[in-house]
């Protein structure tokens, strides 16, 4: 668990570099949950995070199985429901974070994929 946290850390950091707003962290809708969401420019990012210390697992989208794409949108409706912003673009994002070698090196694939997809 310690290296999910790190990841999410990492990657949280990540994303405030680049202007985005972290309005939530590990949000849960019962057993569902999301890593972060985040905010820049009327989007919101449901941002699933992935932290890697082996070559194990293929890419970051290959390691996210549909059935956890599908538990982040569950959660992601319910966060709107609940905090919604009227005008916002919602997308999911996936972030890899590959803790091989000596520095962090992290992977953005904004928009990674579709509610049903």
């Amino acid at each position: 668990m310690q290296l999910g946290r790190r990841g999410e850390a990492l990657a949280e950091a990540y994303l405030a570099e680049r202007g985005w707003a972290v309005l939530a962290r590990n949000y849960r809708a019962g057993p569902k949950e999301i890593d972060l969401i985040a905010a820049r420019s009327g989007v919101v990012a449901f941002v699933e995070v992935k932290t890697r210390t082996t070559r194990t697992g293929g890419t970051v989208l290959e390691s996210i199985r549909a059935l956890k794409r599908r538990a982040v949108v569950t959660a992601a409706r319910r966060w709107i429901h609940e905090n919604g912003r009227r005008g916002s673009v919602y997308r999911f994002d996936a972030i890899g974070v590959d803790l091989r070698g000596g520095e962090a090196v992290i992977e953005h694939v904004p928009d990674a994929w579709r509610p049903g997809g």
